[in-house]
């Protein structure tokens, strides 16, 4: 064939070895994704950006909805290995991450020293406002089981109705990995949808003369309170939820740097660079578990609509036990308060505080709302613990 010209033997019958330029072409062809792409990566791109969209255009938690939005995209781009166990980049940073347990503890140490306690010891009571809120976590959970979500699944589930994302990755990471995309996203969600969710709920279990209560004037807490709530705190609740000591350790030291008043540099070291450094090492490889396989199924939606029902369930259980402490409680509070009992921090408490002015331009109820919400911090990552303790 070699001494006959090219031209004038038909193309169909030219081996790919005498044609270099095609064969190379070709080749090249068969390296890129675009002949790899299906229908439900194409879902998926479209879910991912919308997460971009919603954190970008309606700040809808955008610190973690833009890296997850875009971990999302790296997961469904063919042949990118990127999620490849051992070798992948974001498998490294999920499994070093967050499989070894040390971004979400990394978390709550930036969240403790954020957080400021005083509100809450100024009105111990308050506590119980946290405490009750965590009632849409365990409802669902037997729920979830109940529509035949394994009793670990429907943990992971359940949990998302405390509005902790950090908890939430935790908890699931330990007791059903592969529904972590789906119970992280929808609880980071929920926590951006507080503005819109809470509301509704809170005008329908309160009248407008509940709404207008102020609130009595707190005491002033004294500095040696604040510097030992977190040391009693660590000791108190490791020793009744040793499954807890991950997250309550590091949520307390963060809050000791704060109130020591010693250690400015690692109040803002962890305040700042820390936490935002973990934050995106938490936020692209949560999204890049969400591949298609994984996350188009039905009962994904399931977890979505059960994950709201958490949600909103919670928030009920919170504002109707403010309603019942009133019943024995010489001074009222505004039962608004219950719905900051959920540990969407502090996003849950401007809502209140926001309902609140609605109904009395003089009423401030912000920092009477921050007590049950840092108290459903802690309420969250104590239900998390009861379930790793059963469950784990």
């Amino acid at each position: 064939m070699t001494d006959i010209p090219l031209t004038e033997i038909p193309l169909t019958e030219i081996p790919l070895t005498e044609i270099p330029m095609i064969e190379k072409l070709l080749s090249l062809t068969a390296t890129t994704g675009f002949l790899y792409l299906t229908p439900g990566m194409l879902i998926m791109w479209a879910i991912g950006i919308t997460l971009i969209y919603l954190a970008i255009a309606k700040e809808y938690e955008p610190l973690l909805l833009l890296p997850i939005g875009f971990g999302i995209l790296l997961a469904n781009l063919p042949l990118t290995d990127l999620m490849k166990p051992d070798e992948g980049l974001l498998w490294k940073f999920y499994h070093f991450g967050i499989q070894w347990e040390i971004i979400p503890p990394l978390i709550f140490l930036g969240l403790g020293a954020l957080t400021d306690f005083g509100p809450l010891l100024a009105r111990p009571s308050l506590i119980f406002l946290g405490a009750g809120a965590q009632a849409g976590v365990y409802f669902t959970f037997f729920f979830a089981h109940l529509m035949g979500f394994s009793i670990q699944e429907s943990a992971g589930i359940g949990i998302i109705g405390g509005a902790d994302g950090p908890t939430t990755i935790f908890l699931t990471t330990k007791l059903a990995p592969h529904l972590l995309g789906s119970c992280a996203v929808a609880a980071y969600s929920y926590m951006a949808l507080v503005p819109i969710i809470q509301p509704p709920i809170m005008k329908m279990l309160t009248t407008p003369e509940e709404r207008v209560i102020r609130m009595k004037k707190s005491r002033k807490v004294k500095p040696l309170e604040k510097l030992l709530f977190p040391i009693v705190s660590t000791l108190v609740i490791i020793l009744l939820v040793p499954a807890s000591a991950p997250l309550i350790s590091m949520f307390m030291i963060g809050n000791l740097f704060r109130e020591a008043k010693v250690v400015e540099r690692l109040t803002h070291a962890a305040q700042n660079e820390l936490l935002n450094i973990v934050t995106i090492f938490l936020g692209l490889p949560v999204g890049a578990t969400m591949n298609a396989e994984n996350f188009l199924q039905p009962r994904v939606i399931f977890i979505f609509c059960l994950g709201l029902f958490a949600f909103m369930i919670s928030t009920a259980t919170g504002l109707l036990l403010a309603k019942a402490m009133n019943l024995f409680l010489k001074d009222k509070i505004n039962p608004l308060l219950g719905a900051a009992g959920v540990s969407a921090v502090p996003m849950a408490a401007r809502v209140v505080h926001k309902m609140g002015a609605e109904a009395d331009k003089k009423n401030y109820l912000l920092m009477y709302a921050m007590g049950p919400n840092v108290a459903g911090v802690i309420g969250t990552v104590i239900a998390a613990g009861i379930f790793l303790t059963l469950l784990g």
